[in-house]
């Protein structure tokens, strides 16, 4: 069996992330799609919550949604999986990106990290661009699933 895992704090998870995975999804035997505590980052919403919205946005039968916290490598040791996916959007994200890569392949020389550019219609898209247009006001709806757009409509609205 071969398994990969797509990492993430996925705060908002968007269709950039659900492309990703519908494509990976046929080229692996399972997905695991890592939810990151993250406890290094700034988030709206709780890993519940993210959690939550991140299942409900991957139908696929060969995709779990799993939680996790400390070193993504030491995740994959124990789910016996050396693949991660990672999406690159643009030249930008490479070299942060393969910064990553080493770190992991140094953490554990057995883990290879696999780059899957997004679909065309999702490169511009990011999390953290989500967030600043619901917060501003704008219509998430057009880069998110209906429950994620909802769920950030009830997030910020205080905040407006």
């Amino acid at each position: 069996m071969i398994r990969a895992v797509f990492p993430g704090t996925f705060d908002p998870v968007t269709f950039g992330h659900e492309s990703l995975v519908a494509r990976a999804s046929g080229l692996f035997d399972e997905i695991i799609v890592a939810v990151a505590a993250g406890v290094h980052k700034q988030t709206i919403f709780s890993l519940e919550e993210r959690l939550k919205m991140t299942e409900k946005s991957m139908p696929q039968n060969n995709v779990c949604v799993e939680s996790f916290d400390g070193l993504l490598a030491d995740f994959l040791r124990a789910r016996r999986c050396r693949i991660i996916l990672r999406g690159l959007r643009a030249v930008s994200d490479f070299e942060f990106e393969s910064q990553l890569a080493r770190i992991n392949k140094t953490l554990d020389g057995d883990i290879e990290t696999l780059f899957l550019p997004p679909s065309q219609e999702y490169m511009h898209l990011s999390s953290t661009v989500v967030r600043e247009v619901a917060m501003l006001g704008g219509d998430a709806a057009k880069f998110v699933s209906a429950h994620v757009a909802e769920a950030l409509v009830q997030k910020v609205a205080p905040c407006r």
